[in-house]
Formats: C-alpha cells, sequence, structure tokens
C-alpha cells in the first residue's frame, strides 16, 4: 500500500535516532508491536537495496498516522539517506503490519519486556496502546541503552501502567553497563519474575540472540520467550 511522509522528530538530543511519521491511504491493520516492510526507491541503491523491515513505534491509537524510529549513523546506507531527506508529501510503500511480537491474549499473564537500544520500539507501541486504551497489564520493562543520551520515550515510560522501569545506562545510569554487557543473571534478578511470565526480548540480533541463550541457560524454558530481533540497522 501507499503511505506518505508526515514528518520526522528527534527523540534525543544527539538527534541521532529519529522518528519518520507517515499517513497511510487506507487503514492498517495493525496489532502493537508489530512490524512493517517499507520500500524507498532511490537512484544508486547500494548492495542493502531499497527496502528494510522495520518494528512500528506506533500505536493502532494513532491511525491513519503510523511511525518507526530508528538509528542514524554518521555512515549511512543509500536507504537511510533516503529517508532521512524525505520531504512532506512524499509518497512510499508499505506491506501490512505483521509478526506476533504482541501481547498475549490473557491480561493476567505477568510479562517481563526486555530493550536493548532502539528496541525499546515495539514496547513505545505496546505501552502506549495499553496507556490509549487505559488497560492494565502487570508488566515490568527492563531498558537497556549504550548511553543515557539513547533513553528515549520516557515521558510515556513514566505514564504507563508497569511495575518498574529499570534503566541501564553506560554513564550516570542506575547501573554501570552497558546494552551488550547486560545478562540473563542481571535480567532474573532485577525482574524477580514470577514462573508463569512470557519474556519479551528486542534489539540488535546478536544481543538478544546472545540474552535468550543465556535466559534459557537459566531455566527459563524457550516457550517463553517472544523474540524481536533487529538486523542491519
Amino acid at each position: 500500500m501507499k503511505a506518505t511522509f508526515v514528518r520526522k522528530q528527534p527523540e534525543n538530543l544527539g538527534q541521532n535516532i529519529q522518528t519518520f511519521w507517515f499517513e497511510s491511504d487506507s487503514a492498517l491493520d495493525q496489532i502493537a508491536g508489530q512490524y512493517i516492510l517499507l520500500t524507498l526507491p532511490h537512484k544508486n541503491a547500494d548492495e542493502r537495496g531499497e527496502d528494510r523491515w522495520f518494528t512500528l513505534s506506533s500505536s493502532p491509537t494513532d491511525a491513519p498516522l503510523f511511525s518507526i524510529t530508528t538509528k542514524l549513523f554518521k555512515k549511512r546506507s543509500t536507504f537511510k539517506n533516503t529517508l532521512n531527506n524525505l520531504k512532506s508529501g512524499d509518497i512510499v510503500s508499505v506491506s501490512e503490519p505483521m509478526g506476533d511480537f504482541v501481547l498475549p491474549m490473557d491480561p493476567a499473564i505477568p510479562l517481563v519486556f526486555i530493550a536493548i537500544g532502539v528496541g525499546i520500539t515495539p514496547f513505545h507501541s505496546i505501552i502506549k496502546y495499553l496507556v490509549d486504551k487505559k488497560q492494565h497489564r502487570n508488566i515490568t520493562l527492563l531498558y537497556s541503552a549504550s548511553s543515557g543520551e539513547e533513553i528515549i520515550f520516557q515521558d510515556l515510560i513514566g505514564k504507563a501502567w508497569i511495575n518498574s522501569s529499570l534503566i541501564i545506562r553506560d554513564k550516570s545510569g542506575l547501573n554501570q553497563s552497558k546494552a551488550a554487557r547486560l545478562t540473563g543473571l542481571q535480567v532474573l534478578k532485577s525482574t524477580e519474575p514470577p514462573k508463569d511470565s512470557l519474556f519479551y526480548l528486542a534489539g540488535p540480533e546478536q544481543a538478544v540472540e546472545d540474552l535468550q541463550k543465556q535466559l534459557v541457560r537459566l531455566g527459563v524454558d524457550l516457550s517463553r520467550l517472544v523474540i524481536d530481533n533487529f538486523t542491519g540497522y
């Protein structure tokens, strides 16, 4: 389907994390936490091409608008350059939302959300949906970033109905820990999850895979882990 670019907004002081807002020409059939394929045709595309998968950072309650949030490095792909240079009114192509990184049907199930870096985006979508719908869930959020400057969406997280927001920062944070060093033992000690909890992990692929393996070794059943890997961003 087609969508129109509306605006972009910085999410941190360094402005290297940006949210891009679009308006779809027809209603997105979105469940909070899902992702889309965004296509940006452009000249002289590099080997990574014209398509990227992005988790939606917006909630279904934002419709007809929707958003993606991504980190922009100084050395960028041609895709990221094209994205960053979009002008209001530009037309892009998007797929229908997909994926099962969504809330369980049973609202009584305790949830542990573990966000690494820009992996906070699906949780932002879910939390905003819960806030807008005034729904309550038993959620503990563990959010790890490489620096305090890269902690985003703090205003919404502070308003949400969650048990605790545990922010692990590289500098001047609650814990002296880098995202890559976040361990399964830290997760279990910090959250003390009930036995029937579901663990949702989102972030860079290698960091998520490492954490998943550690949690399984520590006795968390694989069926209780819900994964959203971010590749190549």
